[in-house]
């Protein structure tokens, strides 16, 4: 058995939930399992970076333009209602919380809606749109 095994269910019956339980009753004692939702999709993952993008391009944070990744920081903050902590030289706030990778399916398309409209209230034009045409 290798050390890691990953299974995506699928409808009852299905031969996946079979091998499943056999790989579970292979294992050694002590290995884990974890049944979980699945995480975001790497679409909804691009997505997420162009809206990034477009934010980076269009908007002013109190006078500073900041980079995509930069957003991605303030808008999963916003959305996770993160805490911050001073730094270790105590000269700025380090969030904490949850990394977008980590967030399901559902938790991912809420944050595209809360990027949606924090830029839509600041005039962002979208570039996803220009490519529909």
């Amino acid at each position: 058995m290798s050390d890691k095994a990953i299974f995506i269910l699928r409808a009852k019956p299905h031969p996946v939930r079979a091998n499943l339980c056999a790989v579970i009753m292979e294992a050694p004692d002590g290995y884990l399992v974890t049944i979980q939702p699945p995480k975001r999709s790497l679409q909804a993952n691009a997505k997420m970076w162009c809206l990034l993008s477009d934010l980076a391009k269009q908007v002013d944070w109190y006078g500073r333009k900041l980079s995509p990744d930069d957003w991605k920081d303030v808008l999963t903050a916003s959305y996770r209602k993160q805490d911050a902590v001073p730094n270790v030289d105590g000269n700025g706030f380090v969030v904490l919380g949850m990394r977008t990778s980590q967030m399901s399916i559902g938790e991912m398309g809420e944050l595209i809606e809360v990027i949606y409209a924090f830029g839509s209230e600041r005039g962002v034009v979208w570039s996803e749109a220009d490519e529909a045409k």
